[in-house]
């Protein structure tokens, strides 16, 4: 791994370094960039344009806000933009050396910068870590029908799918680490999961709506707080409110009966300081896989009240209702092949009363609601405190029952079994199932039920940021959340019969009858307390810039269990079980002239077992022996910064040590898996030119080495904690799977008329290993057996926008085409038995997909 990777850095290091030299300039346009306060503006991005040849100039504002670039003589278009301000543009006479003095900016959103400085938002050339940023034009432009995390398959490191391929149901892989392993914060504001760390796309599914930009920090990252970032940190800001009047409309259609509608309207900064911004919007569809319906919904609210120059308040609400049908399991790709409806095929459709439905089913409602408050307590010390509460609803729906398998595939084949019923095209049969419930006299065999997984969740976030000196910044602050989530299955559908029996609560009159409405199967109330401080030191100059940070973070979880303890056993519900975990990092960056920089930054960080760990299975026994995870992590990188182009080389190098894993074998017999480490290294590479203004070339490439290095022997315990057994995992030297640990992407965006920009992008997948659980390698005969290798892809994006002006408005006319040559790809596999293509239960990936989107600004 390390020849490709060395001989590939070299030569991209040689070809940036000469073309950092291939500049001839005979004048230097200067200034210093500042808001209408004078506060300065570091890292705005300046550009300079020839007004007669369109070669194009760029920078950024340093440390004090000030800017130097150097061009050829001539007439320039200057343009200055700057998150949450007014882009500022005049026409400069470089024909000699030209000083612009101070260039004000007009402030767009009320209480942007302010959630920037809580969310920890990395700067170019400052802060040392690995970013890519993805602003809201680029999101509006080329999401089209794409899942939001496929947004950054064009990232380093980065493997989205969509997964099944419902509505919301994407997935994220960076570095080589799934979601649990991601830290995802809105405004600041951490999103994974409190029980197990997810992130569940499908709450956020309307997000991208009112995202105004999504940063992406591969690694160790920026952030101040304790949260999961192993892999890296996707750092997603809302829309904060508008200072500008107005409003925007959106129409969009698509294929398979695509239809998004949205509406935005703004006030801006009335003359009593108060400010309000709404969005509403809707999407729909039929989805590319066959019974793939949705209906989503999403909503933003944002009020500001500036009290006076010190205090701000701001008040945020936003959500994305949702309901969709899914696809499940995955299949063997015969499965695929023989059916008619080809990678189209989704096993979990059926017919029921002569019409169309989903076995599988998922509705969620996860509404965000904040209230921060910005203080300037004097012009070196700001507070910045969010208090937010999230009270969730809904769950996947399944079927279940002593014969659920009338309406299910098998597991691990992905075929239909003997018992399956099938109408004669193939599709599930709730017709016949119905009949066969009605004629059960014990009730329902087979019913739908809700698996239900709401929770609510409250939270504080404080954080003090004091100016030391003119380069000593110090921020620390506290990270405060509760938790309480709520878990059972619900009837929804007898399926023709009168009741359903189920004796899993023991607290149940064994007599009844149960019926719609009724919970089944298991009912617990899982709580989390989690109390964290942090603490960092910056110290920042136009040469250097440095930062030391630590956390600490206590975890408390609480079970109660309603159905396999008593009411009146002081059992069902456990005392607090607590976990202390910290960190500690850092980085420091060097600009060695106005061009080059290095930078590099280290971390320790130990993070206290999920929920689930610290019980053992499905009980209120306390699992003694779990141990923390520890992770520790190095980068190092190298950024060009020229007229002409960026560019990026970094190598990190991630170990991940102690991961917690437990492998329940019931009856309370549970196998704590410890000592089992990866090591996640390689390298990344990604490039912008832009030559002229009308033309942009981006480029990217990533090779991942991900790799279990242990083989290791786990222990078998009772529920008595008492030792029974020990197995072997033999998963030493086994490549990780689930992510492509090789892509590469070209894209490249030109204006061939006057408000008309083409683009396309490709991206190219390869070394990708089907996933698999390494505590299921336990065959020495097989050890050293990778998963199944699936066959490398490329898929081709096209985009199109036009801007016009229609009756005195500003409109936008946005096109999108992707997987334009109707790639048949497996983007998506659990490793099969034999570790081969015949055993393999996969997902293909959507074929070609369209939209065309209007939108009206006003």
């Amino acid at each position: 791994m390390k020849n490709p990777i060395f001989i590939i850095s070299f030569c991209l290091a040689a070809a940036l370094m000469l073309l950092s030299g291939l500049q001839l300039h005979a004048s230097v346009v200067s200034g210093r960039v500042v808001d209408d306060e004078g506060n300065r503006l570091p890292a705005a991005l300046v550009e300079l344009v020839n007004v007669e040849t369109d070669r194009s100039y760029g920078t950024t504002t340093n440390i004090d806000g000030a800017f130097e670039i150097s061009v050829e003589a001539g007439i320039y278009s200057l343009k200055i933009s700057y998150m949450g301000y007014e882009e500022k543009s005049l026409r400069v006479d470089a024909t000699s050396d030209k000083d612009l003095g101070r260039l004000v900016m007009r402030a767009t959103a009320i209480g942007l910068q302010e959630v920037m400085v809580v969310s920890s938002f990395a700067r170019d050339r400052q802060t040392p870590v690995a970013i890519s940023n993805i602003s809201a034009e680029a999101i509006t432009e080329r999401l089209g029908t794409q899942e939001f995390p496929q947004l950054l398959q064009s990232t380093p490191s980065v493997y989205a799918t969509r997964d099944g391929g419902g509505f919301g149901d994407g997935r994220i892989n960076m570095r080589g680490f799934d979601s649990n392993n991601i830290g995802v914060l809105i405004n600041g504001v951490p999103v994974n999961d409190m029980e197990n760390g997810r992130v569940y796309w499908s709450n956020w599914a309307g997000l991208s709506d009112v995202t105004e930009t999504m940063q992406v920090q591969r690694g160790l990252g920026a952030s101040r707080l304790a949260i999961s970032s192993v892999g890296g940190t996707i750092n997603i800001i809302t829309q904060s409110t508008d200072a500008n009047k107005g409003g925007t409309i959106l129409y969009g259609i698509g294929h398979d009966g695509y239809r998004q509608e949205s509406v935005s309207l703004s006030t801006g900064m009335l003359d009593n300081g108060w400010a309000v911004t709404a969005l509403g919007g809707r999407r729909t569809g039929e989805g590319f896989v066959r019974g793939l319906d949705f209906e989503g919904w999403s909503y933003f609210l944002n009020v500001s009240k500036r009290v006076n120059r010190n205090h701000t308040l701001s008040l945020t609400a936003f959500g994305a209702p949702q309901w969709h049908n899914q696809r499940w399991p995955r299949m063997r790709i015969q499965t695929y092949r023989d059916h008619p409806d080809g990678i189209r095929y989704n096993p979990s459709l059926g017919v029921m009363n002569g019409e169309k439905v989903s076995a599988s089913f998922n509705q969620y409602h996860k509404p965000q609601i904040s209230l921060n408050h910005y203080w300037s307590i004097d012009d070196q010390t700001t507070l910045s405190t969010a208090a937010y509460v999230s009270i969730s609803s809904g769950g996947g729906r399944r079927i279940v029952g002593e014969r659920n398998d009338w309406l299910q595939y098998n597991r691990d084949t992905g075929l239909p079994t003997d018992a399956t019923k099938l109408t004669p095209d193939g599709l599930l049969d709730f017709d016949a199932v119905m009949a066969e419930n009605a004629l059960s006299e014990t009730g329902s065999k087979a019913i739908k039920a809700m698996a239900v997984n709401s929770h609510d969740w409250y939270g504080v976030l404080s954080t003090l940021q004091h100016e030391y000196d003119d380069f000593i910044t110090l921020t620390g602050g506290v990270d405060l959340r509760y938790y309480r989530g709520y878990h059972y299955q619900e009837i929804t559908n007898l399926l023709g019969g009168t009741h359903f029996e189920d004796f899993s609560d023991v607290n149940q009159d064994p007599s009844v009858r149960l019926k719609e409405g009724d919970k089944i199967n298991y009912h617990d109330l899982g709580e989390v307390m989690w109390g964290g401080l942090f603490a960092q030191a910056e110290y920042t100059t136009d040469e250097y810039s440095a930062f030391v940070s630590a956390t600490g973070s206590l975890t408390n979880y609480r079970r109660t269990d309603y159905f396999d303890y008593a009411d009146d056993d002081p059992m069902q519900q456990t005392d607090w079980v607590d976990f202390f975990a910290w960190s500690f990092k850092g980085g420091a960056n060097y600009n060695i002239t106005d061009r080059h920089n290095v930078f590099a930054n280290a971390g320790y960080f130990t993070r206290a077992p999920f929920f689930r760990w610290a019980f053992v299975g499905h009980t209120n026994i306390v699992n003694e022996d779990v141990r923390h995870e520890r992770v520790f992590s190095t980068e190092v990188g190298y950024g060009l910064r020229t007229p002409l182009a960026a560019a990026n080389i970094i190598l990190y190098r991630t170990e991940w040590l102690d991961r917690a894993l437990v492998r329940n074998l019931g009856q309370g017999v549970i196998a704590n898996i410890t000592g089992l480490n990866a090591l996640h290294q390689g390298i990344e590479m990604d490039a912008t030119l832009r030559p002229t203004d009308k033309l942009e070339v981006r480029a990217m490439f990533s090779y991942g080495d991900w790799n279990w290095q242990d083989d290791l022997t786990a222990e078998i315990f009772d529920d008595q904690q008492v030792f029974i057994d020990s197995i072997e995992v033999y998963a030493g030297g086994l490549r990780v799977g689930n992510s492509a640990q090789t892509t590469a992407a070209l894209g490249i965006s030109y204006e061939v008329l006057d408000g008309l920009r083409l683009g396309f992008d490709v991206n190219h997948f390869d070394r990708l290993f089907a996933d698999f659980d390494p505590v299921d390698r336990g065959d020495f005969e097989t050890r050293g057996t990778d998963s199944w290798q699936m066959p490398s892809y490329q898929l081709v994006d096209l985009n199109m926008r036009y801007r016009f002006e229609f009756a005195g408005l500003n409109a936008t006319l946005i096109a999108n085409v992707n997987n334009l040559f109707n790639t048949e790809a497996i983007r998506d596999a659990t490793d099969g038995r034999s570790f081969n293509y015949d055993t393999a239960l996969v997902y293909y990936g959507w074929g070609r997909s369209w939209t065309t989107t209007l939108r009206i600004r006003f």
